[in-house]
């Protein structure tokens, strides 16, 4: 069964976005991005939220025709473009190649596209990973926890009902300070 792994970038304190959305503190350079797309490339969908589908997509399609792009960015446009998309969204009208749209998060329709065949897939930005948190959906989280301690802004988990075991599978850290943290969902 495909696994679902949130992927993302948090502060020390836990935010993914500073004041008035500001997310420039995010620290991606060549190693890290080239690490991104190694594992991404392995991914069979990306799974995202109206506002991280409509970022990525104003971008990623064609980062690869700047020919002064450096070379993590002109790969992974290729990847964005080659993974299928599905976009959560009650308000996006239609979603561009390669994605599908789908208006709310259903549990037994996640699970049937967890049983279909191939890689795992990654869920992205904080609003849609919340919603998955909630409903128990996520396998897999892989944290990228930023040398940056922000004090305020959009926290990745808000409060919960219920307690989330988690088990340590892996770190790392990379040259730029970067520590990815990666845990699997304990499962009774």
């Amino acid at each position: 069964m495909r696994k679902i792994v949130l992927w993302i970038g948090v502060s020390i304190d836990g935010f993914f976005e500073g004041p008035d959305r500001d997310i420039s503190w995010h620290l991606v350079d060549e190693e890290l991005h080239t690490y991104f797309n190694d594992e991404l490339r392995k991914m069979s969908a990306f799974l995202g939220g109206r506002v991280t589908y409509e970022l990525m997509e104003d971008y990623w399609p064609t980062a690869d025709a700047d020919p002064d792009a450096p070379a993590p960015i002109r790969d992974f446009a290729g990847i964005w473009r080659d993974t299928p998309k599905v976009v959560f969204s009650r308000t996006l009208e239609h979603a561009g190649p390669n994605a599908t749209l789908r208006r709310d998060v259903v549990p037994e329709e996640i699970r049937a596209l967890q049983a279909e065949p191939g890689g795992d897939m990654t869920i992205g930005g904080p609003d849609l990973a919340e919603t998955f948190r909630r409903l128990d959906l996520i396998d897999e989280y892989r944290l990228y926890v930023q040398p940056v301690l922000l004090g305020r802004g959009k926290p990745l988990f808000r409060d919960a009902d219920q307690r989330t075991s988690l088990n340590l599978i892996e770190t790392r850290t990379f040259g730029n300070g970067v520590v990815m943290l990666r845990y699997g969902r304990a499962r009774s």
